[in-house]
């Protein structure tokens, strides 16, 4: 329950699309830097049913790139230069960090709270701003709490990022895997209303995607960014220097007429599934294990032994149990003690979070995995709390 990768294999209709579209010798070439122009116009029209008819947003507006993280090491090398600041909420998406600190540019810790469900803090985070900062980029629902932002909470991220006039990055990886719908309502054309500009969500709202969860097919490396044409511009140019296009099959194979809206009912019944599974591991999870935030492919989970760090429980469970899950400590700096102490966290409580992926994983096997935990204090020697 370690990697937040698809349990499932693509459709058959979109595997039959795969395998009719790359034996075509026309889709061995590169395509425009910005993708194809069939995928953006057909992907803008998809947007409407998780974002609403009234959407506004166009193929103009949309780039297509070789995965997420394409997405967003683009977007950042057009937003910021070595030196400059982007603020991530903690527990962070490590990949997020990791590309920061490969370009050079600071990433500003915004710690959330175990006790307010992992949800970050807009009065905390404009704190962080400073004049270094170019923007705040959060991940809803959420990688690696699982935590769902709401509409409201997104709503005033983008209204603090444009009054201080930066950018809001909002990585919506997992977004066709909540309750309800829509996930926001940026893109909606009254919400003009909220971020006080004609412009409305292309003033500095940047919005990141990716194929790989929705369509089950992560080996094929499509991700999405939907941002203002003048942005894009540079995100071209930065594209065409980093992966001159992303791959043509998959493209062409999505843009088949009508295909998108087929898939969509296989997207309703993963997602059904996921929150199936996510009933059956809260029912089954062991007491004293607590859940403080779950949603999209993850639980975030407290440990019930004291003074251990999640990172030798994680350990242990692989090695003695055979149980693979991610400890709090790769999702944060190591140097995190004094500012938890200033939010009135404890360093040792924060340490016993666990990353548990139930997307991988079949509903017998999430019961199993409960059932190994119940087994942890007496097979380990642990006194649980």
């Amino acid at each position: 329950m370690s990697q937040g990768v698809p349990g499932t294999p693509p459709s058959k209709v979109l595997l039959q699309a795969l395998s009719h579209t790359s034996a075509s010798p026309g889709s061995s070439g590169y395509c425009h830097v910005l993708g194809e122009s069939t995928l953006r116009s057909a992907f803008a029209e998809e947007m409407k049913t998780v974002y609403g008819p009234d959407m506004d947003v166009t193929q103009d507006d949309i780039a297509i790139t070789a995965g997420c993280n394409m997405a967003f090491v683009a977007t950042v090398m057009c937003l910021a230069d070595p030196g400059d600041e982007i603020i991530l909420p903690v527990p962070w998406y490590f990949n997020h960090q990791m590309s920061l600190n490969l370009l050079g540019i600071k990433t500003v810790p915004l710690y959330t709270r175990a006790n307010e469900g992992f949800l970050p803090s807009t009065s905390d985070c404009e704190k962080l701003i400073n004049p270094r900062t170019k923007a705040i980029a959060l991940v809803t629902p959420n990688n690696p709490t699982g935590a769902v932002y709401s509409p409201d909470l997104i709503s005033k991220f983008a209204e603090l990022a444009q009054n201080h006039k930066i950018a809001l990055v909002l990585d919506e990886t997992y977004r066709d895997f909540v309750d309800t719908m829509p996930p926001h309502t940026l893109f909606s054309p009254f919400q003009t209303e909220v971020l006080k500009s004609s412009s409305s969500w292309r003033s500095n709202v940047i919005h990141l995607f990716s194929f790989s969860k929705s369509y089950c097919f992560p080996g094929h490396r499509l991700g999405l960014i939907a941002a203002s044409p003048d942005l894009l511009k540079h995100v071209t140019t930065t594209l065409d220097c980093l992966q001159i296009c992303a791959p043509r099959p998959p493209q062409l194979s999505l843009a088949s007429p009508g295909l998108l809206s087929i898939l969509r009912q296989s997207i309703q019944a993963s997602a059904q599934s996921l929150k199936i599974r996510h009933n059956i591991f809260r029912t089954h999870l062991p007491p004293g294990w607590t859940i403080g935030s779950q949603g999209g492919y993850f639980a975030f989970v407290k440990h019930p032994f004291v003074g251990i760090p999640a990172i030798t429980l994680c350990q242990r469970l692989a090695e003695d149990l055979g149980v693979l899950v991610l400890p709090m400590q790769f999702f944060c700096d190591d140097s995190i003690g004094p500012d938890l102490e200033s939010l009135g966290q404890s360093k040792m409580d924060w340490e016993r979070w666990i990353r548990f992926s139930v997307a991988n994983v079949s509903d017998d096997m999430v019961k199993q995995v409960c059932e190994r935990l119940h087994e942890c204090e007496q097979h380990l020697g642990w006194k649980a709390e």
